[in-house]
């Protein structure tokens, strides 16, 4: 285990993260004008990855060496795998950070986050993890070090829910309620 704490500077506020091995890749800004950090994963021969099949049943399974070096786990079509990114976030108080698909793994791949979107909570203090569920037809390999998911910094809106006695009313013009504004 390596004790390496690094920061993503963003501006005033800042994300730090606690690197579980020496050789986790940093989280990263593709592009100046990238709104996300990429998440890649990390592969270990000797970590069991947690599958849930298409039928529900919860399977571990190890990572397999390909070609010598190449560490990478397979995914079966319809099957939800729970990728391991080697990082804690360090995720100050009043922010989320919210993880999202990389566009590319989904289309070229057809893998997808298994909910949607990713929160990582201020107080989850374990490592983040990614959630990929393979929607394609084809067993799907996921290498290690490869850039999986993406992730932003939000701020967290307080506020309050209170149950009211008055059924809401129309506030627009829209006509209609779920679907209506579909072709």
């Amino acid at each position: 285990m390596v004790l390496a704490v690094k920061i993503l500077d963003f501006g005033s506020n800042m994300l730090k993260y606690y690197k579980l091995h020496d050789d986790v890749k940093d989280p990263v800004f593709a592009t100046e004008g990238s709104a996300c950090f990429d998440l890649h994963c990390y592969l270990s021969k000797l970590n069991q990855i947690t599958i849930y099949e298409m039928n529900n049943n919860k399977v571990l399974r190890f990572p397999q060496v390909y070609d010598g070096d190449i560490i990478q786990i397979s995914i079966d079509p319809a099957d939800r795998a729970l990728i391991p990114t080697g990082l804690i976030f360090d995720i100050p108080e009043g922010h989320s950070v919210r993880l999202h698909t990389r566009s590319s793994i989904s289309l070229k791949k057809g893998l997808i986050m298994s909910n949607s979107e990713g929160i990582i909570d201020s107080d989850y203090y374990h490592q983040a993890y990614i959630m990929l569920y393979n929607a394609s037809a084809d067993v799907i390999r996921i290498t290690h070090g490869e850039r999986i998911a993406q992730g932003e910094l939000i701020a967290t809106l307080k506020y309050d829910i209170e149950e009211t006695t008055d059924v809401p009313e129309q506030k627009t013009t829209r006509v209609g309620g779920f679907g209506s504004t579909g072709v």
